[in-house]
């Protein structure tokens, strides 16, 4: 953001303002005092120094002075007023630099009166690399700044996976990384199977295999029916030259990009560049679907669920979206809406800021693109309906749970709590949390096991550690339960002595008000025979019938699965560890050299100090250190 300055206002009113009129109202009034009439974003603070809302303005001083007035508020707008005790100001230079600066507080704050985009994983993307003189191609995820060309973003990772499919198939690009590359000595399988040039044993020259790579970038810009035709000129020169066995590999590599053309489910032709937004609201809910095409083809689709009030507008929702959503990422050339937006022009120049470029915003009424809409509206529609009885099941299954466990209430986030280990090893602690609309997975939570004084799979002292920094940290940070972070339910996979550690934990740290509960497998592991344990009460069983029992085993499930997919993923990059990496002065570039030398960490664990002392960047410091590393005793 562009030299904004900030500006905190002593918004405290004093203690006879207070009295003489609504607390809120009174800490408005106090703020604008000394604020300015330029473009700028604000925050309302309760008095637990919690943001309430974080709202832009063209001029902060009216915008601000309009609530003020509570007579011309909603029911919702003067809640939050009323709570209100403090504000806080930045100023901007422009509308559209206090719009993209709203966004980002909105995400990062997620206030309660905002509409909130919850669910903003980042998007995979395939990255054709620039840093070898022979390109790889892979699925990239994360921050852009590896040397290269970026495609995307894709919709899942499932779409990329199949689109790198088809592009080993019709360009035969290498996937391996380049410490493989530079290891090997003959083709891998992936040569034999004819999905990769094999440009690491000579099979493909830098000539030729940079022609196969300018082909995959035109393909993934669009520019497919060029190459197809090109291809199939020079199938049909081979088949005229006899060279069956050359044409066959064109013939294979042309069915290839046919096949991933053919999937195509929204017709995104003269499109070259857009993202589809198009939204649906039932029921106070509303359902975005996003579609990205890129290259002329469709990159696949996502749906989003943004939380707002039950009376906001369509044209709100979408607004607040469009920000939220390209707040870090790069918006594309053009966007087709849905519907229209309050303030098209600002949206416009925030996004074009954004980009670095000029991006077009359209709400398309007739032709190709009206058809295109019209597609994400019908996905958007069916999404929601789906959601809203999958909802509507989900609560219901939370009141009989609340029943069957004698809760006060129906809770609105369950904690599930498991470990995983091997004989103690690598050991984790996985959560996973569920509430009214499913499993909330990105309020999934891991733990490294750090108490080095546990013993090897005392898996009581493993979650005593679990829930002991779960909720010290809450009580640290929410200490008042104001936030929506605290359960209603923490159920452990476990018995009655994990039920004891729970219970001994919540003692520890002071908290009586958060149920809780343990699953245990019954007689024989038997799915159906589960015991639950509760404090107070004898272990019971549900009906092997009872809808319940099932909701419960799917959460000891998933909680069983990420656990477990935590911990191999711990495994696998200890055992992906090289001992190299365990040696002081020895980085990235000396271990490469190191690896490039003598091929693996084994020969180098076995090489002579001389032989050290001759790869390029190791001084013979840092070989006798090597060379001792690997012969203490010597």
């Amino acid at each position: 953001m562009s030299q904004a300055q900030t500006a905190n206002q002593p918004a405290k009113p004093a203690a006879s303002a207070v009295a003489a009129e609504n607390a809120g109202v009174a800490a408005i009034r106090a703020a604008l005092k000394t604020l300015p009439g330029s473009p700028g974003v604000y925050r309302m603070i309760s008095a637990e120094d919690q943001v309430l809302y974080v709202g832009k303005a063209k001029n902060l001083k009216k915008r601000v002075a309009n609530y003020t007035n509570l007579n011309r508020q909603g029911l919702r707008i003067a809640r939050m007023i009323n709570r209100t005790r403090a504000m806080e100001f930045v100023t901007t230079h422009t509308e559209a630099e206090a719009l993209l600066l709203e966004a980002n507080l909105i995400k990062r704050l997620a206030p309660h009166y905002n509409i909130l985009l919850r669910d903003d994983k980042s998007f995979p993307y395939i990255l054709v690399t620039g840093d070898h003189d022979f390109p790889q191609v892979l699925k990239y995820r994360g921050a852009r700044n590896r040397d290269g060309q970026y495609f995307g973003p894709f919709a899942s990772a499932g779409a990329v996976n199949q689109s790198l499919a088809v592009l080993q198939r019709a360009f035969l690009l290498r996937t391996c990384t380049n410490a493989v590359f530079e290891a090997r000595t003959r083709p891998c399988l992936l040569h034999q199977i004819k999905r990769c040039a094999a440009p690491c044993v000579g099979g493909a020259g830098a000539d030729e295999y940079g022609e196969l790579v300018d082909q995959a970038r035109q393909f993934l810009t669009g520019k497919s029916k060029a190459i197809q035709e090109r291809l199939a000129a020079q199938m049909q020169s081979a088949s005229d030259n006899l060279e069956f066995e050359k044409a066959a590999i064109l013939r294979d590599r042309i069915r290839a990009m046919t096949t991933i053309q053919a999937r195509q489910d929204i017709n995104s032709a003269n499109v070259n560049e857009a993202d589809l937004v198009a939204l649906h609201s039932a029921g106070g809910q509303a359902c975005i679907q996003v579609f990205f095409i890129r290259g002329g083809s469709n990159y696949g689709n996502r749906a989003y669920y943004p939380a707002h009030a039950a009376d906001a507008e369509p044209e709100q929702i979408i607004e607040a979206f469009l920000g939220q959503f390209y707040s870090n990422k790069t918006p594309p050339r053009l966007i087709l809406l849905s519907h229209k937006l309050t303030e098209p022009v600002v949206m416009t120049a925030a996004l074009t800021d954004r980009a670095g470029r000029s991006v077009k915003i359209e709400v398309p009424t007739r032709g190709r693109k009206r058809a295109m809409i019209g597609m994400a509206l019908v996905n958007a529609e069916q999404a929601l309906g789906r959601r809203l009885v999958e909802s509507a099941s989900q609560r219901m299954l939370l009141e009989k749970l609340a029943e069957r466990f004698e809760l006060e209430r129906a809770p609105e986030r369950i904690e599930v709590y498991d470990n995983s280990h091997i004989s103690g090893t690598n050991a984790v602690g996985g959560m996973i949390v569920a509430g009214p609309e499913g499993m909330v997975k990105n309020a999934y939570r891991k733990y490294n096991i750090k108490n080095t004084a546990i013993e090897p799979g005392d898996d009581y002292a493993m979650m005593r550690e679990v829930l002991t920094r779960r909720f010290a940290r809450s009580l640290d940070e929410d200490p008042e339960r104001l936030g929506a972070g605290w359960p209603g339910l923490v159920l452990i996979d476990g018995g009655a002595g994990h039920l004891s550690v729970a219970a001994e934990v919540f003692s520890e740290l002071g908290i009586s008000d958060v149920p809780f509960a343990a699953i245990s497998k019954g007689p024989d592991r038997d799915a159906g025979r589960e015991q639950f344990h509760l404090p107070g009460r004898s272990a019971f069983r549900l009906d092997s019938r009872d809808p319940v029992l099932y909701f419960l085993q799917r959460l000891r499930d998933e909680a069983h699965r990420f656990a477990i997919g935590t911990h191999r993923s711990k495994r696998a990059k200890q055992i992906e560890r090289s001992p190299l990496d365990e040696i002081q002065g020895v980085g990235g570039a000396r271990k490469k050299s190191l690896l490039h030398h003598f091929g693996s960490a084994r020969a180098v664990s076995q090489a002579g100090l001389i032989d050290l002392e001759a790869v390029d960047g190791i001084s013979k410091a840092l070989a006798g250190r090597i060379y001792g590393w690997f012969h203490p005793d010597e």
